[in-house]
């Protein structure tokens, strides 16, 4: 199987529920420097967002009680997920947030791990993993 080309759009669009999404937008975009794509609002307040980072399109949605949030889980309860964003200066945005030291990994990235407003676990680092046989760029010293 070939590698797929440089150019492909993403495939995998990860998604959280959040009993506040405006709070987590906010968040996302005036901390962690991602960029609002495409959010709709129902009386002012954020029921689904689409953000950027690179190419990157993780969405966002305010918890409903409906099938869907019902297969997903509970918002308060034990969740074995994090997301992991690729950034350029983990150091410079780790000064924004309470977070765990940044630490250099055996894998070569420099990253830290913090929680949103809502509690999801991010880990924001250099690592940048690609599928097309390049070099995955390399952290900062």
């Amino acid at each position: 199987m070939s590698a797929p080309p440089v150019t492909e759009p993403p495939r995998l669009f990860p998604t959280q529920r959040c009993r506040d999404a405006e709070a987590v937008l906010r968040w996302l975009t005036e901390v962690a420097g991602f960029r609002e794509h495409a959010v709709h609002r129902e009386g002012g307040i954020a029921t689904h967002a689409q953000l950027a980072l690179g190419s990157s399109i993780p969405m966002i949605g305010r918890h409903r009680d409906d099938a869907h949030d019902a297969r997903m889980g509970d918002c308060e309860a034990r969740r074995t997920d994090a997301l992991h964003a690729a950034v350029d200066d983990p150091d410079a945005l780790h000064a924004l947030v309470e977070a765990d030291p940044v630490r250099a990994t055996h894998y070569g990235s420099r990253e830290f791990a913090c929680r949103d407003p809502e509690g999801h676990l991010w880990s924001f680092g250099t690592y940048r993993p690609r599928t097309d046989g390049g070099a995955a760029p390399r952290p900062r010293e």
